[in-house]
């Protein structure tokens, strides 16, 4: 079963020109997306997630339309776009309590475990975290909440080896939960590792 269809995506900036990207992922698997640095691959998981808007093509996530469904659609997505960049100086425990009112599947035991997993301390800010564990932070959020497709831009950026090879086992973990997961990376050792496609 088709998870995610993306079919003949375009987008034109003025020095950039994405494409006819089509490509679908399968429920319970996990694809890379791989290129280089400016290839176009956040521009094409933006596009997806209705963040930037394609000039052409469709995308049916769920068998839905994501520009006539997008509300329902983003409630069974978990999204990490790299490092968090918003409210810096909040306490991450007040970041947690203020994004769980967004999805109504929020799992506090699921958000402990990996605040546990990633040694975040909650107390702190996202000013007082490494690059790493900005990362870490930012998919806790996203795995905090019964998402059925993980939507992933350079999760392993700024990881260690370790923290890479245990997010790795993570997202395998999640693939036997029937999860489906795309991730963007240029570290083609991590696609070796997970994925499928």
């Amino acid at each position: 079963m088709k998870i995610l269809e993306v079919n003949n995506i375009s987008k034109e900036y003025p020095d950039f020109l994405l494409r006819d990207i089509t490509f679908s992922v399968e429920k319970g698997t996990i694809m890379g997306f791989i290129g280089r640095n400016g290839a176009g691959k956040t521009t094409t998981l933006k596009s997806i997630l209705n963040i930037v808007h394609p000039a052409g093509g469709s995308i049916r996530v769920f068998g839905l339309d994501m520009t006539e469904n997008e509300s329902a659609i983003k409630t069974r997505i978990g999204y990490a776009g790299g490092a968090i960049n918003y409210y810096k100086k909040k306490k991450i425990s007040k970041l947690l309590s203020t994004t769980k009112r967004f999805y109504k599947n929020w799992d506090d035991a699921t958000c402990d475990k990996y605040l546990k997993l990633f040694v975040l301390d909650e107390k702190k800010t996202p000013s007082e975290l490494s690059e790493g564990m900005k990362v870490k932070l930012n998919l806790a959020i996203a795995l905090s909440h019964k998402a059925e497709l993980f939507i992933l831009d350079e999760p392993t950026s700024g990881l260690d080896p370790i923290s890479r090879e245990e997010l790795l086992e993570i997202f395998n973990y999640l693939k036997t939960q029937g999860v489906s997961i795309l991730f963007s990376t240029h570290i083609i050792s991590d696609l070796e590792k997970c994925a499928d496609d």
